[in-house]
């Protein structure tokens, strides 16, 4: 059965006439984002640079084509998620993570397509053929099919594909947060109330190498300088991973079955590579720029590097209400 669903990166296959999920022939479309969440938090008119900084899109122009039992699937979804959201923390923590998977990925996929589709124009103006790696192909590939869940029987056994973190997160009103990196497929999105981190398809290896903090966060309320490092902990580690993030994929009658194998490194070669200070601390400033940190402040000579998660010397969680920084 495997064989037999539809996978837009076999044949780069990227036109509005087929549904981006199901492959099926259509006219209608969904928006890559949920429209209850643009219009609460009023960003649909606000616009999204592409990766290279050439291109951007006006957010509720993005859409994606869609067959009408797909639009009805992720409709369905944005009706349960937006119930979870009302209730804040406690709501979004008690969706099931492949709810969470599906949520976050329709958003993540979206904005992979108009990638997709931006570098596929750029080169046929150029007269350049469109191609991707056969590495990327693979873990997109993978990535879809993962997605095709939520109108295919596809399921997740054992170990999952993905690390997901949800956690209490303290804002101003209204105050919406979001940042994603489509090519590596990670997500974070915090509002008044709760903040989430995903990474979509690292088969859980980053949420285990963040075991301890996330440990020491729970039963507390993270400011957003808290939640920012999180995330910037989690997209260094991305960067860092030295292994491809392999799956048992199993096809019978009754459907597709998939599991996340486990990564095992070695001496010569573990499973991250060397956490580099400096580099963590320009990614880190990126995310801290809005509270006017920037990298000198992070790095500063023969002292550890700043942190508002953890005392550098004595490792003990920093607690939230001491942080003196707005929300």
């Amino acid at each position: 059965m495997a064989q037999m669903l539809f996978n837009p990166y076999q044949d780069l296959i990227f036109d509005e006439h087929f549904c981006f999920l199901s492959g099926v022939l259509t006219t209608e479309t969904m928006p890559v984002f949920p429209k209850w969440l643009m219009d609460h938090f009023k960003f649909g008119e606000e616009r999204i640079e592409m990766m290279d900084k050439t291109k951007s899109y006006v957010y509720t122009d993005l859409k994606l084509p869609c067959s009408h039992e797909v639009k009805k699937a992720f409709e369905d979804l944005d009706v349960k998620v937006q119930a979870a959201y009302n209730k804040g923390f406690e709501g979004m923590a008690s969706l099931d993570e492949e709810l969470l998977f599906q949520w976050t990925g329709r958003m993540v996929y979206g904005l992979l397509y108009y990638e997709m589709l931006y570098e596929r124009d750029r080169l046929l103006r150029k007269g350049e053929e469109f191609s991707l790696s056969t590495a990327l192909r693979d873990r997109f590939g993978k990535f879809h099919l993962m997605l095709q869940s939520i109108i295919e029987p596809v399921s997740f056994v054992g170990k999952k594909p993905w690390s997901i973190a949800v956690f209490p997160l303290k804002y101003s009103a209204d105050i919406f947060s979001y940042r994603d990196d489509a090519i590596n497929l990670m997500f974070s999105f915090g509002v008044n109330g709760f903040g989430f981190i995903a990474c979509l398809q690292d088969n859980g290896i980053i949420g285990e190498s963040q075991k301890e903090i996330l440990e020491k966060m729970k039963e507390h309320v993270l400011h957003p300088v808290q939640f920012e490092e999180l995330y910037a902990r989690f997209h260094y580690s991305d960067y860092i991973l030295q292994y491809k993030p392999e799956h048992k994929i199993e096809s019978n009658d009754e459907g597709i079955m998939i599991e996340a194998l486990p990564m095992e490194g070695t001496a010569e070669k573990p499973i991250f590579g060397l956490w580099d200070d400096d580099i963590f601390a320009q990614l880190l400033s990126n995310y801290w720029s809005v509270y006017g940190i920037e990298r000198e402040d992070i790095l500063k000579f023969q002292k550890p590097p700043l942190s508002f998660l953890e005392n550098p010397y004595s490792k003990e969680f920093i607690e939230p209400e001491s942080i003196e920084l707005p929300f």
